[in-house]
């Protein structure tokens, strides 16, 4: 198992009422169809997000050995007004590139210097017509712009866009698999042909068109968009890039590389004595580190044998997995996944790999064990600490 993330290089939100303002260095993005002052049409917001080529290709070509992974856009809800019917959010891979810019929503006079509404960048408008093969906008006449996307129609394999709907007691956080999209990303900025890379079909059969990295754009679908009748109003906002709490947005790889290989007894007790070995405790944000779990009876039984009965390391079940807490939130960071956050084992003992650079620093964290022995789930935290530091 394994999970790494990454967040994003920029992101800013699009407003049609403010057809050239600049969001760029925000603290929330936002998605919104509500009642607009200077137009008939609805007041729209859309918001547009980059993640590093670089650090894509790098955890293609150095980390994913296997073909069975998961990557998944995630934003964390900061408010959320007016959903009270079920409501479907889009994400498509932008078609353009664009320029972060330095602006505030609450900038007067507004700032200009970067992506909006109207404008990729300073000088240039999101195109509204004449639009490149299998790319599209979505728009009203008198409010030209919110940005250009690939659509469905790329190529046959293609599903697009990703989608997620929340509804008044649904969470509404951002978690949507994008591994499409992102996979496109690596592919296309490597001249990779997909069918041939993923061998599903004839090798002979090219895609018919290439999906370059220009990060995502996320919006109400346009039912909800262009629904003036005002029956719904919805009202989004999503930590930034630039926010100060822990809850930045984030793309989520997650993949399975476990290995269970062992000559080691399997515990049969629910009585488990827990320990983490190679934990020095402290591990700077961009660290590795593979721990390993000391697992024996808490009580075991009286033997006669030459060796002590409490250095024999014993293996947890096949069905054991890992998660990691925020020891003041008290919130999981990463939490229980049976398919990517599954233990491994070898003679030694079990194991498995953290990558500390999506945990936020200067905090701390607690490991918590889930396993199941004689048919009783069992989850064990006891003192399984670690600090994540600059560095």
């Amino acid at each position: 198992m394994a999970v790494y993330k990454i967040f994003p290089i920029k992101d800013a939100t699009l407003y049609s009422d403010y057809p050239l303002m600049n969001t760029g260095l925000d603290e929330m993005t936002e998605i919104r169809s509500i009642e607009s002052p200077v137009s008939n049409n609805n007041s729209i917001s859309r918001y547009v997000s980059e993640y590093s080529q670089y650090e894509i290709d790098y955890i293609f070509e150095e980390l994913i050995k296997t073909n069975d992974y998961q990557i998944n856009l995630r934003n964390f809800v900061a408010t959320a007004e007016n959903i009270n019917q079920d409501m479907t959010l889009e994400i498509w891979p932008l078609a353009s590139s664009w320029t972060n810019g330095t602006g505030y929503f609450q900038n007067s006079p507004p700032t200009q210097d970067g992506v909006s509404w109207g404008y990729r960048n300073n000088d240039l408008q999101w195109p509204t017509s004449s639009f490149d093969r299998f790319v599209t906008a979505s728009f009203t006449s008198d409010q030209p712009g919110g940005g250009i996307w690939y659509t469905g129609s790329i190529d046959p394999g293609v599903s697009l866009p990703t989608t997620q709907s929340f509804n008044v007691r649904t969470q509404k956080d951002i978690n949507a698999d994008v591994s499409f999209i992102v996979n496109q990303w690596y592919l296309s900025g490597n001249n990779i042909n997909r069918y041939a890379y993923e061998n599903t079909v004839s090798s002979s059969y090219f895609q018919q068109s290439d999906i370059f990295n220009y990060g995502f754009i996320v919006k109400w679908e346009d039912s909800i968009e262009n629904d003036v009748s005002r029956g719904s109003q919805p009202d989004v906002k999503f930590y930034s890039v630039d926010t100060y709490t822990i809850y930045p947005p984030q793309l989520e790889f997650r993949w399975d590389d476990t290995i269970y290989s062992s000559s080691l007894s399997e515990i049969q007790t629910e009585n488990v004595f827990m320990s983490l070995d190679e934990n020095p405790g402290v591990f700077y944000e961009d660290s590795i580190n593979r721990f390993r779990l000391n697992v024996r009876p808490k009580y075991p039984e009286r033997t006669y044998q030459t060796g002590s009965i409490y250095t024999q390391n014993y293996l947890l079940p096949t069905s054991s997995y890992y998660a990691v807490k925020d020891l003041d939130t008290n919130e999981y960071v990463i939490d229980f996944d049976t398919q990517y956050t599954k233990i491994s084992a070898d003679d030694v003992s079990n194991y498995f790999t953290l990558y500390m650079n999506g945990l936020e620093p200067e905090r701390n964290y607690e490991i918590v064990i889930k396993t199941e022995i004689n048919n009783t789930v069992l989850v064990y935290k006891d003192e399984l600490y670690f600090k994540v530091v600059n560095g």
